[in-house]
């Protein structure tokens, strides 16, 4: 057992406190037996993982299968099961538990014990092995007959395909590259997402039903005018692909080019060698990656003018295949605005860069591009910056220039409204209101990169949002209120449906104010299948407004584990040129359903029997074996209860609660 750290004494709870010597008064020293509002009630909330998830992942939900707590419907196998229940809200989890910077991660309870789950190993371990059982899905049973346009085939516009056509609605999407993927594919590149992971997650995407027209751009090949008078509804996620200069004299040098121009090239195959000194701005995942691709690509001496990688990035010529023995490795240095350990990129990604030889330097802005006679940008001169109260202040007289044969800017993104000019907001983006309807545009909508730049999993969550808001159209519904907590919640009345136990139905007699809290009466369904009781046992689901907090839990009740870390090969300087191989390691199944099992459940029982053990009245029970199922394993007989909330002290999960509505 790992030794707890200063910053973790505090997880092992005591009611009493050391100085806690001192009498109660007489009322707080009883129980009394009749303050029946003070008995429990098993309140259901949203654990901080998935309020973390911008996807809205039920990630303890298939954290709990993986782990085997809750069982797989039917005749279906537990990865299967967990694979279901994971793609609800995400269709790539073979992707995203490769790419993901986890904010999941960060928001984790068992921080407070001593290491995070690692919920990206895992969801990779279940993306994994469904492509390879070539697990599908299915689009609804039923067509509603309305289609949609979607305009850009990146992990918006395929998220938002695939909940298109689990509610019924066909949909095409139009792109204007020769593959679908979008950012996935031409802006990460392929060490990090595997192409045949990548199709394999598409594939299946597509299989539902989905039209596809590549090499076709809107406003070019197909107006605005025609998809109005076709479909039903439009929707933009073309992402924004196109990146920013650097907003200082000379960047206009030719050898000046934007991060995301030069990953496109890459990944499209054109781009095969870099310059020997390449100097990268920014700071955030997008300049690591073009920093770590120029790495591995090396330079060659004497390279030609056709040759020059910025007439390659910017379309003009192509490089044919290069000879890795004639490459020499490139200098690479990323320079940022924010203190190293403050960077937007993921720390671990950062890690393998200076590992890799990539010379990061924090605290830098660029002043000027420094130019040679030929008009080509031979430095750039930078300055320092010192931050005094979060403010980035520049500091006079620390000028000093930077040698570079290739600058290149990742300092952010708009998107490329060619032919479809009237949704510019000014700004290179759309706008969008909290339904992702485009204001004043009935029947537009958009979600993704095109609205802000930000992660993959961000782009999956809004294109979920904006399809609930396209079905809520077409159907000539209002829009609603978002909740509180907008993700994809467990559902107990679902789950009891799954299992054949859904309550029977429930007339009130007499005063209808009444409220039954008992488990309800067993009743007969009209085949003769026992099904369950009329009343959900003194269930509150409070997920769509709460978010459980590690101070609600009883943290004394877990151990210190270990995680379970996925394998890791990542080159050093000397053995980066070429190394294109994927970095990460996969879990085992055994590694997986461990590193799962570390899950705390927070939120949710997950059948630990404290509260059965620990209550001193014998008033709590384990629910009946054919009543059971996930949310539904105890209950409380009201009748013994005396309100001494010892089963909500020992609840590790912080299900149980007194006197609600006190």
């Amino acid at each position: 057992m790992a030794t707890p750290s200063k910053a973790r004494q505090g997880h092992t709870f005591r009611r009493y406190k050391d100085g806690d010597d001192n009498p109660l008064p007489g009322r707080e020293r009883i129980f009394v037996a009749d303050t029946t509002h003070k008995c429990p009630t098993y309140m259901h909330q949203t654990p901080p993982c998935q309020g973390s998830c911008p996807s809205g992942e039920d990630i303890r939900g298939w954290l709990n299968v993986v782990r085997g707590i809750e069982k797989p419907a039917k005749d279906m196998t537990w990865q299967e099961y967990a694979f279901r229940r994971s793609t609800t809200a995400n269709p790539f989890p073979a992707i995203m538990g490769r790419v993901c910077p986890a904010p999941c991660e960060d928001g984790c309870n068992r921080n407070q014990v001593e290491d995070h789950v690692g919920i990206n190993a895992v969801e990779q371990f279940i993306g994994d092995h469904a492509l390879s059982q070539s697990f599908k899905f299915k689009a609804a049973a039923k067509d509603s007959g309305k289609k949609i346009a979607i305009i850009g085939g990146g992990p918006a516009g395929l998220a938002a395909a695939y909940q298109l056509r689990l509610l019924g609605h066909g949909c095409t999407i139009f792109d204007d590259h020769r593959e679908l993927g979008g950012m996935m594919r031409y802006g990460i590149p392929g060490y990090r997402t595997p192409r045949d992971v990548l199709d394999g997650e598409i594939r299946r995407i597509i299989d539902m039903g989905v039209e596809v027209k590549m090499n076709t751009r809107v406003g070019r090949d197909i107006s605005m005018d025609e998809l109005e008078k076709k479909f039903d509804a439009v929707l933009f996620t073309i992402g924004a692909q196109s990146g920013r200069n650097i907003p200082v004299p000379g960047a206009d040098a030719v050898n000046c080019i934007s991060g995301v121009a030069f990953l496109d090239a890459f990944n499209d195959g054109r781009l095969k060698t870099v310059a020997g000194r390449v100097l990268v701005i920014g700071g955030g995942d997008t300049s690591i990656d073009v920093a770590s691709v120029a790495r591995r690509l090396g330079h060659i001496t004497n390279i030609t003018e056709k040759d020059r990688p910025e007439n390659v990035v910017l379309g003009h010529t192509a490089h044919d295949v290069m000879d890795i023995a004639a490459r020499e490795g490139a200098a690479v240095t990323l320079i940022s605005r924010h203190p190293l350990d403050n960077m937007t990129a993921a720390q671990h990604e950062i890690e393998d860069a200076l590992r890799e030889g990539v010379d990061i330097r924090g605290c830098l802005t660029p002043v000027e591009v420094i130019k040679g006679a030929d008009g080509r940008a031979t430095g750039l001169k930078v300055r320092e910056l010192v931050y005094e109260g979060g403010k980035a202040n520049e500091k006079p007289g620390t000028d000093f220039v930077i040698d570079a044969d290739l600058i290149v800017s990742a300092i952010g993104q708009v998107g490329n409204f060619q032919g479809m000019e009237g949704f510019d907001n000014g700004k290179g983006l759309i706008s969008a209101d909290k339904h992702y309807q485009v204001p004043n545009k009935p029947g537009f909508f958009a979600a993704g990169d095109i609205i802000r730049p930000h992660l993959l999993t961000t782009v999956i969550g809004q294109a979920s949002v904006a399809v609930e808001s396209i079905d809520h159209y077409l159907k000539h519904e209002e829009q609603g209120k978002r909740p509180k907590v907008d993700v994809h919640h467990f559902n107990l009345l679902n789950k009891l449906r799954e299992t054949g136990l859904e309550p029977t139905h429930y007339t009130p007699v007499g005063d209808t104010e009444t409220r039954p809290i008992d488990r309800g009466v067993r009743g007969t369904s009209e085949d003769g299948k026992a099904v369950g009781g009329f009343a959900v046992h003194n269930y509150e689901d409070r997920s769509y407004q709460l978010v459980i907090p590690s101070s609600e839990l009883f943290l004394g009740h877990f151990e210190y584990e270990e995680r379970n870390k996925r394998s890791e090969t990542v080159p050093n300087a000397e053995e980066v040129l070429g190394h294109f191989e994927e970095r990460v390691e996969g879990l085992s199944e055994e590694q997986a359903k461990a590193e799962a099992d570390r899950c705390m459940s927070c939120g949710m029982c997950f059948e630990c029997d404290n509260c059965v053990i620990f209550c001193p009245q014998d008033a709590v029970h384990r629910t009946p074996k054919s009543e059971s199922t996930m949310g539904r394993y105890v209950y409380t007989d009201y009748n013994r209860c005396i309100g001494c909330h010892i089963c909500a002290d020992v609840c590790p999960t912080g299900y149980i609660k007194m006197g609600l509505g006190e």
